[in-house]
Parts: structure tokens; C-alpha cells; sequence
């Protein structure tokens, strides 16, 4: 089964465009999950409703979808299922925390990630925007946005677009196909990233995956986040 989850072949196949990025590592990868799990998890994605959090304040709105027993998108992700998800959720979601899954993502990127550290879903609709930021919490993160939206126009904001600085005039690379794929970056001081503002009827659905560096002596490479009451 887990051979007809992630078509590794795509996302190896960039490569050498993420390691060679400047001035940090980025890539977009097409086609990510093979086709028949990918209809799979499209069709049970869930729609924003009471279950969701809207995370509001100057730099952003959005709506979010905690896994399992987790309070706040810092918390730490567990191998933990959660059954308000289908079959092929929970699947995909053990599968993230393999050894074949890091190890795939270590050897594509080069960052010695070695555990996911987040998961949870992120929905945008009209009038949802984040501004751009840098995260900057150590060399050893890899930030995943997957996508699940079809029919996305070209140029529509959405996508988590990259950026030379802290400023939307930089923009570098904005996604535009979001039905089955994935934006990858390495965090770094250089790795400024957002979404435009959303100005159309329409409804972004994403799920963000943070892998980073972890041992049993010094923990998260980009230390444990504090959770914001």
C-alpha cells in the first residue's frame, strides 16, 4: 500500500531545481500522491465548519484543522489516529511518520530532517490572506504545503507564493495548479513566503506538513514552540 501513496519519482525528479534554488531552497512538485489515493483524499476532504479555527490578526486569516488530540497548530504531531478522518486519511497520515516517508524527503532536499514536527489542514476562502514572513527557526526544517483544489485559475492568489523579502513586490513563484501537488521549502533567514489576498468566491484546500531534525538529547533543531493561549 505505501508504494501507491507518494510517486516519489516526481518529487525526486526536481531535485536538483530545490537544492539549486537561491536565495533559498524551494520547489514545486505536480502529481505528488499517485492518482487513485489522491481522488481518495480529495473526495474526503473536509469542508470548513464549526470544527475549524479561524486564525485571525493583522498578518493573516485563515481557517485551520487540528489532527487528533492537538489544541494548537504548534503542538507537537503524534502517530496517533483520528477517526472524524476516513480510512485513507489515517493512512496517509501513519505513513508520514515511516521511516521510508523522512527518509524519501531527506534524501530529495539534503536537510537532515528526521520526524514530522507539525500536521493540520489549512483552508483559505474570500477575503483569506497571509502576509509574507520568515520563519528562520533553524537549517534543518522542510515546510510541505500540499494542495487539493481543482480547477485553480492561473494567476488566481492562493497558492503559498515564495519571495525575496518580506514584501509582496518580491514575489518570485506563485502556484496555480493546486489539484494534486506540493510546494516544498528549506527554512532559512532568506525564506520569505505568504498568500495573496483572496478576492474570488473560492475555497483553497491545503494540508501543511513541517519535518525537522530531532534527537533525543537536544530535541527540535528549531526548538519546541511555546503554544499561544
Amino acid at each position: 500500500m505505501d508504494n501507491d501513496i507518494i510517486n516519489w519519482n516526481n518529487l525526486l525528479a526536481n531535485q536538483s531545481d530545490f537544492q539549486e534554488k537561491k536565495p533559498f531552497k524551494f520547489t514545486f512538485v505536480k502529481k505528488i500522491f499517485h492518482e487513485k489515493f489522491y481522488e481518495k483524499l480529495y473526495g474526503e476532504f473536509p469542508n470548513i465548519s464549526e470544527r475549524w479555527n479561524k486564525a485571525s490578526d493583522h498578518s493573516k486569516l485563515q481557517y485551520n484543522l487540528l489532527w487528533g488530540s492537538k489544541k494548537s497548530t504548534l503542538e507537537i504531531a503524534e502517530d496517533e489516529e483520528d477517526h472524524n478522518f476516513s480510512k485513507e486519511w489515517n493512512t496517509f497520515k501513519k505513513y508520514c511518520h515511516t521511516d521510508e516517508f523522512i527518509r524519501n524527503f531527506r534524501e530529495f532536499s539534503g536537510v537532515p530532517v528526521s520526524k514530522v514536527k507539525h500536521f493540520h489542514f489549512i483552508s483559505l476562502k474570500k477575503g483569506c490572506f497571509q502576509l509574507p514572513h520568515i520563519h528562520n527557526v533553524g537549517p534543518s526544517t522542510l515546510i510541505c504545503m500540499l494542495y487539493f483544489s481543482k480547477n485553480w485559475k492561473e494567476g488566481e492568489p492562493g497558492g503559498t507564493y515564495m519571495a525575496n523579502e518580506e514584501d509582496e513586490s518580491s514575489l518570485i513563484f506563485e502556484p496555480y495548479d493546486l489539484d494534486n501537488s506540493i510546494a516544498i521549502f528549506q527554512d532559512s533567514e532568506f525564506a520569505a513566503h505568504g498568500t495573496r489576498y483572496l478576492t474570488n468566491d473560492v475555497e483553497r484546500r491545503a494540508l501543511q506538513i513541517t519535518l525537522e531534525g530531532y534527537d533525543n538529547i537536544n530535541g527540535w533543531s528549531g526548538g519546541t514552540p511555546i503554544r499561544k493561549m
